[in-house]
């Protein structure tokens, strides 16, 4: 693109008024203020016109009060990253950041997610789904003995950690699903994987630069996510050239089998056979200052504003919500 169309492109964008919809009362309520106010301070940075909505208790049919031209959603969990608030914009007619409404609720549901990967012969980790409503106690050692002795349990529509727990004996396992559907009536057990974790942010059709996560917890859990400074990133994460590319294509491959779109990140492990093991796609990842899609974003040269600034422009031209502006959705 010729540099006086990409600027035109730019101040075009820039023109608009922006609603960072962020909040919103799911569990990782915390996490998402932080986002919203860290992508409102670099959206005005680079002049955008923007106003904070937080969503919860919010009507989001008062947006078209606000008479704003796009919505950069900053909303983690449920309620924001399911596809809930992504079809209730198209509705409106009011394009957003992100995936749309499939890829929003597939790649929440770490269960059906997984199923798909698996399905297209993606590597995963053996897991089993445990349903609240048929979960019998009994079934425990079996689950156990056909997942390897050691698991990861996961309440299949939580993000952050919430909920996870590892467990290697029976009582363990139990203590964890009873814990875990506190938040979920579906959860996933999944076969302990010991080794690494990466993850690479994806924006666009590219993947940038993957980032190591090292922490002295028993695994990446929520406070070694938001809490401790004991947690290590490493980006460059120094694979070799040939372990990163190939990781990279598996990150876009498992982002593009959920119908992700746009930004997010994609969560993968390694082994004790140093195979890539996917865990999951976040279609709206964290986003202070200080998260992981920012670091990947600055080693790949651009700083918290451009990259902002960048997710915006990705959601410039939905398909479905010109279609649905033309009468024709």
């Amino acid at each position: 693109m010729p540099n006086s169309i990409a600027k035109q492109k730019q101040t075009d964008i820039q023109s608009e008024k922006i609603a960072v919809l962020y909040g919103g009362d799911s569990a990782e309520r915390e996490v998402s203020l932080r986002s919203g106010e860290a992508i409102a301070k670099g959206l005005k940075n680079s002049g955008f016109d923007v106003v904070l909505v937080d969503t919860k208790g919010y009507c989001l049919s008062q947006l078209s009060e606000l008479n704003v031209d796009r919505a950069f959603i900053a909303l983690h969990g449920r309620g924001g990253e399911d596809g809930c608030v992504q079809g209730a914009l198209e509705f409106m007619g009011i394009p957003y950041t992100g995936s749309g409404v499939l890829g929003s609720a597939l790649s929440m549901d770490k269960n059906r997610s997984k199923q798909v990967m698996q399905a297209i012969g993606l590597p995963t980790a053996p897991f089993v789904i445990v349903d609240k409503a048929e979960y019998n106690p009994d079934n425990v050692t079996n689950i156990l003995a056909q997942l390897g002795g050691k698991v990861m349990v996961k309440p299949a529509h939580e993000g952050s950690s919430i909920g996870m727990a590892m467990a290697e004996t029976t009582e363990q396992l139990s203590a964890a699903l009873n814990s875990a559907f506190v938040f979920d009536d579906e959860i996933l057990v999944e076969a302990w994987i010991n080794g690494p974790e990466y993850t690479v942010s994806i924006l666009g059709d590219e993947a940038l630069p993957a980032i190591h996560m090292e922490t002295p917890n028993e695994f990446y859990d929520y406070a070694a996510k938001y809490q401790s400074n004991t947690t290590q990133y490493h980006c460059p994460c120094h694979l070799s050239a040939a372990d990163e590319s190939e990781l990279k294509s598996l990150a876009l491959k498992a982002f593009k089998a959920t119908g992700a779109k746009g930004w997010g990140r994609v969560d993968v492990m390694r082994n004790e056979n140093n195979e890539w093991q996917i865990l999951e796609v976040n279609t709206v990842p964290g986003m202070t200052e200080t998260s992981l899609v920012p670091k990947a974003a600055k080693v790949h040269g651009l700083n918290f504003s451009q990259l902002v600034c960048k997710i915006v422009e990705l959601s410039k031209n939905k398909g479905c919500i010109e279609k649905n502006k033309a009468g024709d959705y």
